[in-house]
């Protein structure tokens, strides 16, 4: 019950930490589609710049949120952002590289050979073929990498509150300085809930993007 009037009590807070949060994720996941599903589609041409890529995104994977900062913040500092929001957006922008650039080329280089000569046939073009039928039919596969990517993020950004990022982290940051367990249910509630919405909004537009042919069907 004190937990639940902490929130009702802390509702202003919540969401202005919320949106602290969902402007971070958006703005890194908006970079790394950008930059990435063109990647992705580049690394189609070549298996080892493809093998190359994707190992070094891999590794970028298994570097410890933190350390990832730490290693921001004496470099952003001399432009005079190592902390806060700037430290925060590149390195949740770092981590939604892979399963974006992943899905992309492995997307493209499953679509059917057939739809390709078929396309040919009609006298298209590489750059047509790639936009009126490779990433149409890729689009669904390359969503769900922006799904993982988003859902990474949202985990990521928490820890950003440590060096002065804000969002939802800081609930839990000063749940646990303070030994306040009301703070951190609240932090880790929010972030779940926040994390499950966006998870089925990009679900619900995978779905709607799944060109009719490909939609599995229902019995």
């Amino acid at each position: 019950m004190e937990t639940l009037a902490f929130i009702l009590h802390n509702l202003p807070a919540i969401g202005e930490r919320t949106l602290e949060h969902l402007s971070i994720v958006s703005v890194a996941v908006g970079i790394a589609i950008v930059t990435g599903v063109p990647l992705g589609i580049a690394i189609t041409q070549s298996q080892r710049a493809a093998d190359t890529v994707l190992y070094l995104g891999s590794i970028v994977m298994t570097i410890p949120s933190i350390a990832l900062f730490g290693v921001l913040i004496p470099i952003l500092s001399k432009i005079g952002h190592g902390i806060g929001w700037l430290p925060a957006v590149i390195a949740a922008m770092l981590y939604a590289q892979l399963p974006i650039i992943r899905n992309t080329y492995t997307a493209i280089r499953n679509v059917d050979p057939a739809l390709r000569s078929a396309a040919m046939g009609m006298g298209m073009s590489a750059p047509q073929r790639l936009a009126r039928v490779e990433i149409p039919i890729a689009l669904p596969v390359i969503i769900a990498g922006v799904r993982i990517a988003v859902v990474i993020n949202i985990g990521v950004t928490a820890i950003a509150a440590y060096i002065g990022a804000g969002g939802l982290g800081t609930f839990i940051s000063r749940g646990i300085s303070q030994s306040d367990i009301r703070q951190l249910i609240t932090g880790a509630l929010t972030l779940g809930l926040l994390a499950i919405a966006a998870d089925y909004s990009l679900l619900w537009l995978q779905k709607r993007t799944t060109p009719k042919g490909l939609a599995p069907r229902a019995g």
